[in-house]
């Protein structure tokens, strides 16, 4: 479990391809110190597990669903990455409860620049936004965010914003990112629950009319 809140912009080593994975090797600098093999690290939003440690450089293994699901297979030697540790019982939450489990990837539409902040623009496959509410939590390449606004797009496409101060963009790798450029998209864990369980309610015998939620339903489920 994560919180979202970088801690260092950890830089590729090398990506090693073979047909049941990956091995990824990153440059953690000074944090190397602190990581030991078998711990959980978020890598631009994704929890991998530290294989090896050798100096200042830690290696993982990479599987091919991660791979499908991310956008960890386009990473080039050189490359700066979103690190962070994994939370510990009476950590500080700064951000919110981020899985390390990548739901997909989005593209980044837009960048409109705003005195003190930039609003950054991506778009999303339907059943990313559909996690999505203005006001909620996301986590893009592992960052906690808030999502400003969501809407649909011409051609089906679904699109949300998010509003990025000096301090974000200078210490974490969407200060480096170009339109066009992919990242990995983890929707709240929170509203997964509520769309999964909501869904099930509907599909039950005597679940709610045209998916409205009345009184005497709830009472029917013991709440008073």
């Amino acid at each position: 479990m994560f919180t979202g809140i970088i801690e260092h912009l950890g830089t590729v080593k090398e990506l090693r391809r073979a047909e049941e994975g990956s091995r990824l090797v990153l440059d953690l600098g000074s944090m190397a110190k602190e990581v030991k093999p078998g711990e959980s690290i978020s890598v631009e939003g994704v929890c991998l597990t530290v294989t090896d440690i050798k100096g200042e450089q830690a290696s993982f293994d990479v599987s091919q669903e991660t791979l499908k699901r991310s956008m960890l297979g386009e990473l080039k030697p050189g490359q700066k990455v979103n690190i962070e540790r994994s939370l510990r019982v009476g950590d500080r939450m700064g951000g919110h409860f981020v899985q390390g489990h990548v739901d997909g990837t989005g593209i980044i539409q837009k960048k409109e620049e705003h005195p003190g902040q930039v609003t950054m623009w991506f778009t999303v496959p339907k059943e990313l936004a559909e996690n999505m509410i203005e006001k909620g939590s996301v986590a893009i390449d592992g960052i906690s965010l808030t999502v400003v606004e969501v809407k649909e797009m011409p051609g089906g496409a679904t699109a949300f914003s998010v509003a990025l101060i000096p301090f974000t963009l200078a210490n974490t790798t969407l200060g480096l990112k170009k339109v066009d450029d992919r990242v990995n998209i983890e929707t709240d864990i929170l509203g997964k629950w509520v769309k999964k369980l909501y869904g099930a309610m509907l599909k039950e015998k005597g679940g709610p009319a045209q998916g409205e939620i009345t009184m005497e339903y709830l009472r029917s489920k013991g709440f008073e």
